[in-house]
């Protein structure tokens, strides 16, 4: 490329033969003399920074370019003799990778804290990989690269997955209440985290194409803790589980050599029957509960729990908005007093359960009388 000779031009280009340089400069240590009319060629993947006295000058783009310095063949040679014939007017191009970088990895070194809604404070580890482009040429050099003459991905891999593991933790703890609801989430969750790092991506000059979650996983003590809740749920008596987990145990200890084992083996086979039974005996009926009763807010009369409305004054029990005058409860709809006529205060209108018709308070979450959410 004859980027310090003295008397030809120089022709100017960079190939990409590892695929992993975002930057490469030319020439490669230090700074170089670049003469007027040297050519410099850009593919179409790339983009070149000019630096002239220290400045950055233009960018380019894919074509083939004509660089303008004052750099004369062989007069600025003579005129450079008080430098040491080296010419101070110094000049380098930095060649940008302008593709995609794929299969960038990212993960949680250690695991981190997060706290289950149904399994308390955990620790979590989380991999995935994630993919980058140059958005920006100029910023990516002057705040990444410097004066480097290579700077690959391997340079920025490691504090781009701190980056993503610190909003990632943050994203999960206001986005996921328990790890149970993990599996399906994935997507929702990377796409998410893609919006939560574009801030950070582009600051220097850098964009977040992909970014895939690959495994959530909790500690071996939890992922057992799991397995055993799952094995819970096919049991609806757990004395029935810990009989069988014992039943299973004896069995296995009798089938081991030696006296010990046929022994056992013998005492298994007289209390097996009596161990089956008792674990397969129906459960006996648990009396109903009593339906509590409590008081009407209007009269203090007892009322039956599942009453809508009082017996003895017959004023609904849900109290929607009460008289500012007198403290009567009005039904959801009055707009006067049904006691001294004050004018109702106007308040937000209630809501109506979707499953049972019911009227609830406004900016209720769930049905007062199914239980069900409200749409």
């Amino acid at each position: 490329m004859g980027t310090n000779n003295v008397i030809f031009l120089e022709v100017m280009e960079w190939f990409d033969e590892s695929g992993k340089e975002l930057v490469h400069r030319l020439p490669e240590t230090g700074s170089g003399e670049i003469k007027w009319g040297a050519q410099l060629t850009v593919r179409e993947s790339q983009a070149a920074v000019f630096f002239y006295n220290g400045k950055a000058c233009d960018v380019f783009g894919p074509g083939r370019h004509t660089l303008k310095t004052m750099n004369i063949p062989i007069l600025t040679k003579v005129l450079s003799a008080p430098w040491g014939l080296s010419s101070p007017l110094r000049a380098e191009v930095y060649f940008v990778n302008m593709k995609v970088f794929p299969n960038l990895k990212w993960g949680t070194r250690d695991p981190v804290a997060f706290r289950d809604a149904e399994l308390g404070l955990i620790r979590l580890r989380a991999f995935g990989v994630f993919n980058i482009q140059v958005l920006q040429p100029l910023l990516l050099v002057n705040a990444l690269a410097g004066t480097q003459g290579i700077y690959t991905t391997d340079a920025i891999e490691e504090y781009l997955n701190r980056v993503i593991v610190s909003r990632f933790n943050d994203f999960m703890g206001e986005q996921i209440d328990t790890i149970f609801n993990l599996p399906a989430r994935y997507d929702e969750l990377a796409r998410g985290l893609v919006k939560a790092l574009e801030e950070d991506f582009s600051g220097f000059g850098l964009g977040l194409k992909g970014l895939y979650i690959n495994s959530i996983t909790p500690p071996p003590e939890v992922q057992k803790a799991i397995d055993d809740k799952s094995r819970l749920g096919v049991f609806d008596d757990l004395d029935k589980l810990v009989k069988m987990k014992a039943a299973m145990a004896m069995e296995t200890a009798s089938q081991s050599q030696g006296e010990a084992g046929a022994g056992l083996g013998m005492g298994l086979g007289f209390m097996m029957p009596a161990m089956f039974a008792e674990a397969f005996r129906s459960a006996p009926a648990q009396p109903a509960k009593v339906q509590e009763a409590f008081s009407c807010p209007d009269c203090q009369q007892s009322v039956p729990r599942e009453a809508k409305f009082c017996p003895a004054c017959g004023r609904p029990i849900l109290v929607f908005q009460q008289c500012s005058q007198c403290g009567v409860n009005l039904p959801p709809s009055a707009k006067f007093c049904v006691q001294c006529g004050r004018p109702a205060e106007q308040k937000a209108p209630p809501l109506k359960c979707s499953q049972c018709g019911t009227e609830n308070l406004p900016k209720s979450v769930f049905c007062n009388n199914c239980g069900e959410r409200i749409a």
